[in-house]
């Protein structure tokens, strides 16, 4: 096709109202008003993010780094403190050979606590706000328009996009971006329209609140972050998280399912570190999103630009932070390029790409943390060398900082990775592992010993 690109005027379409379709806008808007360009973007948008449980619920697990919040305040996006319902300023590693905390690794990189929308299901007081709720209220205060409802119709039209929700007539638009992400049919309604786009790969995971109060909240869990490093088959990450009344109980694995879910909540780790009369096997809300876990083959046509989730997106960590890169991306091809495919091959594809190569390396350090999941000896290996780090003074923070990067995203892969193949973490890591095989050689012939009352302990006492 001949060389397409936004006019004066131009009529653009967003459908879906999270922080992809918001950052699209947002930047859209700000970098036409930076070359005088009038446009008109409405975002369709059927869910109310003041409404607590699933009609205002965005299903994820809400964590922001500090990294992601400085980018934000650079580009002018600030996040009030009604917005992250608690700092986190540490991590709880639990493991079957005992717990560590690591304290952030340096003051900058602390991490914040959001509910996409207003909170869980049964909230009897609204004292947070919703941060996709803010984000589309930044939107709108940069011009964009909100239309309530679901677009039910996608169709070409001779110059541009067709959009048609119930009960309204269809809307021709010169672009359309396409922000839905994938816990929905939307994605269906461009079957019929001979794209290349191809869906990404998708895998289940897990999420349940518990409804604590402030109280229980700060008394059992604090202001860190809890995540298990437990042998349970098919289980990449598991992490209680603190916010606000609740706490939020998120699963990253291989399709997640009610056994292994079971397997986890009835886990000894889990068991000792919530109060003990918490239901933990039914929560106040709970929901099975799909993640993205292979991004989407060319997001992107002629007019058309898929963005976040529903094309590329971090590994498993900072889906909030891919969804700013990639709109910020997909906005500036298309008001200083064009909204051609050929366009968006050249000015957009390439953030896309690199988030992939990312997520590969990705894949290598999630199958080398299986591999140390499966050995109890590992496992105290871990906890031996965070432990031994965290007596020391910034410097030769190796293992923590590692964890603490790949817990919260706030580092690429590619970081976490560098780190991981320097000399001076796999010679520390060498020698705990041969020093936990030691110990736990020697505790197996004390219990063998029959005056021996020795035992394994459950935590691991940071003075050792």
């Amino acid at each position: 096709m001949s060389h397409l690109e936004l006019t004066d005027g131009a009529r653009i379409a967003v459908i879906g109202g999270g922080p992809a379709g918001s950052f699209f806008s947002y930047f859209l808007l700000e970098m036409a008003g930076r070359v005088g360009l009038e446009l008109q973007v409405d975002i369709y948008e059927p869910r109310d993010f003041t409404i607590p449980g699933p009609p205002g619920c965005n299903m994820c697990g809400g964590i922001v780094s500090e990294s992601l919040v400085q980018m934000l305040a650079a580009e002018g996006i600030f996040l009030p403190p009604t917005v992250v319902q608690r700092g986190i300023s540490a991590y709880v590693m639990h493991s079957d050979a005992g717990s560590v905390r690591i304290d952030t690794p340096m003051e900058e990189k602390r991490i914040g606590a959001v509910y996409r929308g207003p909170g869980p299901r049964g909230l009897k007081e609204a004292r947070w706000d919703s941060f996709d709720g803010h984000l589309l209220s930044l939107a709108q205060e940069k011009g964009a328009h909100v239309i309530h409802s679901r677009v039910s119709q996608v169709s070409d039209h001779a110059s541009g996009v067709a959009v048609g929700t119930r009960g309204r007539s269809l809307q021709v638009y010169e672009l359309l971006a396409v922000t839905t992400g994938i816990n929905t049919a939307a994605l269906k309604l461009f079957d019929g329209m001979d794209l290349a786009y191809k869906p990404p790969r998708t895998t289940k995971t897990f999420i349940r609140e518990y409804h604590l109060g402030a109280q229980d909240v700060s008394r059992y869990l604090g202001n860190a972050m809890h995540v298990f490093l437990l042998n349970i088959p098919r289980l990449e990450f598991a992490a209680i998280i603190p916010k606000g009344d609740y706490a939020s109980l998120i699963l990253l694995g291989d399709e997640i399912n009610d056994e292994l879910i079971d397997s986890l909540v009835e886990s000894p780790e889990i068991r000792q570190l919530m109060p003990a009369d918490l239901q933990l096997n039914e929560g106040a809300c709970q929901c099975r999103p799909r993640i993205n876990v292979r991004g989407a083959v060319q997001p992107f046509d002629d007019r058309i630009v898929f963005i976040g989730d529903c094309g590329a997106t971090r590994l498993y960590k900072d889906g909030i932070g891919a969804a700013y890169r990639t709109a910020k991306s997909a906005a500036a091809a298309a008001i200083f390029q064009g909204i051609s495919a050929e366009d968006f091959r050249r000015h957009y594809l390439p953030a896309c790409r690199a988030i992939e190569g990312d997520n590969a390396l990705g894949k290598v350090i999630f199958w080398v943390t299986r591999q140390i999941q499966k050995h109890r000896f590992t496992r105290r290996a871990v906890l031996r060398m965070v432990a031994a780090e965290q007596r020391r003074d910034i410097g030769g923070r190796w293992m923590s900082t590692v964890l603490w990067d790949m817990f919260t995203g706030s580092a690429p892969y590619r970081e976490i990775f560098q780190r991981t193949v320097h000399p001076a973490f796999w010679t520390r890591f060498l020698w705990d592992n041969i020093a936990s095989i030691v110990e736990q050689i020697a505790g197996f012939r004390r219990l063998r010993s029959p005056d021996a009352d020795w035992k394994l302990p459950h935590t691991m006492d940071d003075s050792r």
